[in-house]
């Protein structure tokens, strides 16, 4: 048991006096006063060289600190920092490596550099956090796409339209629009298929122009995903972080680009999207890819984007019914409502395992389920 705070100066002065005297055995007066033999012979050596004064604690700072930051490093971290002042040590050491700067200094001697400079403040200071990730084993398997809140621009606001890739995290669509029309998001998906190819399936809101309302989820555009043979799912109503990727992709867009700059028109904001998308996706290490970029882990689907949308067909076997005017199918003389996004279009209606109810197809997906047992 070490020595208590109390009296600590008369305990070692206590200690010293009894062990000069002749015939004191060391190794048991250390055991009696509860500290080890080096800390014994310690206050002793001290003593003999400065009397009392040195039975008082020293500061254990150390007399010199040798870290020396070539010149060339420190000047390519500040100006990193400069160009990107929401990256941390983390992402800045992985940039000096892709830069190959050697020595490479650590992070903590990073964040150093960037205390001595001012570069740092409280706020910007977080604690680690354990996350648990739900990531789509391979690229393609899951895009999640969204509306990030408009952006204020001279000429009138932008509404800026984002697909992140769920497994790679590869921004593929960064657009500026005008509005957030069917017609508009049309033509901006349909430039991202052709250059990336077609996903397995869209994770979406429940916001226009994907979502209608509670009962009644597809819209004219998503009728369209599905005729592309894409599966569309819609997050939870109010619950955001279902589409957290994305989300966080939105809140460092702002941190990195957005945040307190002012746009003249669509094309000068279109202008610094690309630009910073082109750093987010290719230069900027990735936290949750072991500080990889984004388009190190991605890699353009193997669906190409056909010239024409796909007839809608099914497989012979299966009951096969119109939508007509008002969004309403009949089966057995009874109406059911399935939607007006799929006014015109054929669905096909599978029994499942329960008699009388029926599952309602729309090309690959079940859309709904009517039950003839109560005419839902």
């Amino acid at each position: 048991m070490p020595w208590r705070t109390t009296d600590l100066m008369s305990l070692r002065q206590e200690f010293v006096t009894m062990a000069l005297q002749a015939g004191v055995s060391m190794s048991e007066l250390c055991r009696r006063f509860e500290i080890s033999r080096k800390t014994g012979y310690k206050w002793l050596r001290r003593y003999r060289a400065e009397d009392l004064r040195g039975l008082a604690d020293r500061s254990r700072r150390p007399h010199r600190i040798r870290i020396h930051v070539p010149p060339v490093v420190e000047e390519t971290i500040l100006t990193l920092r400069a160009r990107h002042p929401s990256w941390g040590a983390r992402k800045i050491r992985r940039r000096l490596h892709a830069h190959g700067l050697a020595p490479l200094p650590a992070c903590s001697t990073i964040t150093a550099v960037l205390h001595r400079h001012g570069l740092i403040f409280p706020e910007h200071a977080g604690g680690r956090r354990d996350w648990q990730r739900f990531v789509h084993p391979v690229p393609n398997s899951l895009w999640q796409m969204d509306f990030k809140s408009p952006v204020p621009c001279l000429a009138g606001p932008a509404q800026p339209l984002t697909t992140l890739d769920d497994c790679s995290r590869f921004s593929l669509c960064l657009r500026a629009l005008p509005n957030r029309q069917t017609a508009t998001v049309q033509d901006a998906l349909t430039a991202t298929f052709q250059r990336y190819g077609l996903p397995d399936a869209l994770l979406v809101d429940n916001g226009s122009p994907w979502g209608d309302d509670a009962e009644h989820v597809y819209t004219p555009l998503g009728v369209w995903l599905l005729r592309l043979g894409i599966r569309v799912t819609h997050s939870r109503p109010y619950h955001p972080q279902t589409l957290g990727k994305d989300e966080r992709f939105h809140r460092t867009l702002d941190t990195e680009l957005l945040h307190g700059c002012q746009w003249r028109d669509l094309s000068h904001l279109q202008g610094a999207l690309d630009r910073w998308r082109d750093v987010y996706n290719f230069e900027r290490p990735h936290e949750a890819l072991d500080l990889d970029t984004p388009a190190m882990h991605y890699q353009p689907s193997l669906r190409p984007f056909p010239d024409q949308v796909p007839p809608v067909e099914y497989p012979a076997g299966l009951l096969v019914r119109k939508v007509q005017q008002g969004g309403v199918a009949y089966l057995h003389g009874r109406e059911f409502r399935i939607g007006r996004a799929f006014t015109g279009y054929p669905i096909g209606l599978q029994p499942t395992q329960v008699d009388g109810v029926f599952d309602v197809l729309f090309c690959h997906q079940r859309i709904d389920q009517i039950d003839l047992r109560d005419g839902r």
